[in-house]
């Protein structure tokens, strides 16, 4: 919902201030249209449903994945595509992966996002309306910004959504933005964000020349600086940060790459997440014994380490593929 656009028209019609946090209000608990506002005026919600589009996104189409995650496809209004993902979990979780760009400039090989054609950074309200797409279907409480695009390049948008989540049901604490280390918008991050939304880093080699290799984002700022600027974030805020590491068979996957890893991360200020990968056509994915052992290598050298459970492969909906392709 655009807002800003709500806002004007109500403001024109003559409407008290509070109609506008009413409106929003019913929209941030999953209502599916103005005709549920009841505390509204009836011609009120028929003028609205004329003047202010409920959703600044057009859903194309909607995929559901055996393990139950639903990965939708939306398009803005020139027809941009855009993905987002909910993650179901047995233990109630109910997980939201938003996008923060049509595309993504940066080009990561790994990442399918990187390979399509990048349209424009996405509104707040676009990437709002992905959350309460979601928020229609069932009760949310955890977001990561990890979807398409690279959030600190749009950080502002970014963070009007997140600073809204909350009305959502999705407190700050559970909401992470992710970052492949784009150092003027994470330097912002780090210095001007008071709430506590997380930090995670998109790492994925433990040295400079792997890491320029497989993210060309590394050429214009190297890791080095890259996890300069996350100590810092942990010693202002004194909250971890999560970082993300993609398995990729017999390219960053060697018990070697691993304490070359341990070396870089000091245990007290971060997490490594282990991700299985998932197929984007230029790679393969690590096997289990592989990751078994990178993990016990960080295991042995005290760094926190998990492995990402894998959501939503068979529909291309997992980390990595979002790339607008619908299955059939």
């Amino acid at each position: 919902m655009d807002r800003a656009l709500l806002s004007e028209r109500l403001a024109a019609r003559g409407e008290p201030p509070y109609r506008a946090h009413q409106v929003w209000e019913w929209t941030a608990r999953g209502v599916r249209g103005y005709g549920a506002m009841t505390n509204l005026p009836a011609a009120l919600r028929a003028a609205l449903e004329d003047e202010v589009p409920f959703s600044t996104l057009t859903l194309t189409h909607e995929a559901e994945s055996r393990d139950g995650t639903v990965k939708a496809l939306f398009r803005t209004r020139e027809g941009h595509p855009v993905e987002a993902v909910l993650m179901r979990y047995r233990d109630g979780r109910r997980s939201l992966c938003l996008s923060s760009q049509s595309g993504c400039p940066l080009t990561c090989s790994f990442c399918a996002t990187g390979q399509m054609r990048f349209a424009r950074n996405l509104s707040a309200s676009e990437i709002l309306d992905q959350a309460l797409h979601f928020r229609r279907i069932e009760p949310v409480d955890h977001a990561v910004f990890m979807g398409m695009g690279e959030p600190m390049l749009n950080l502002e948008a970014v963070l009007d959504a997140a600073r809204l989540l909350p009305d959502l049901g999705i407190t700050h604490r559970r909401t992470t933005i992710s970052t492949v280390g784009w150092l003027p918008g994470l330097r912002r991050f780090v210095d001007d964000v008071e709430e506590p939304i997380r930090l995670a880093l998109s790492l994925h080699a433990p040295t400079e020349e792997l890491r320029s290799e497989l993210m060309p984002v590394n050429d214009r700022y190297p890791l080095a600086e890259v996890l300069d600027e996350c100590e810092r974030y942990f010693e202002l805020h004194h909250r971890k940060i999560f970082v993300e590491y993609v398995m990729l068979g017999g390219i960053n996957d060697r018990v070697e790459q691993a304490r070359a890893l341990a070396e870089l991360l000091d245990p007290k200020i971060f997490k490594v997440n282990l991700i299985p990968y998932n197929p984007t056509g230029m790679y393969a994915g690590s096997t289990r014994k592989a990751i078994a052992a990178f993990k016990g290598a960080l295991d042995d050298a005290r760094v926190p380490a998990t492995v990402r459970l894998t959501r939503g492969r068979d529909i291309e909906a997992a980390c990595g593929q979002l790339a607008a392709v619908t299955q059939p």
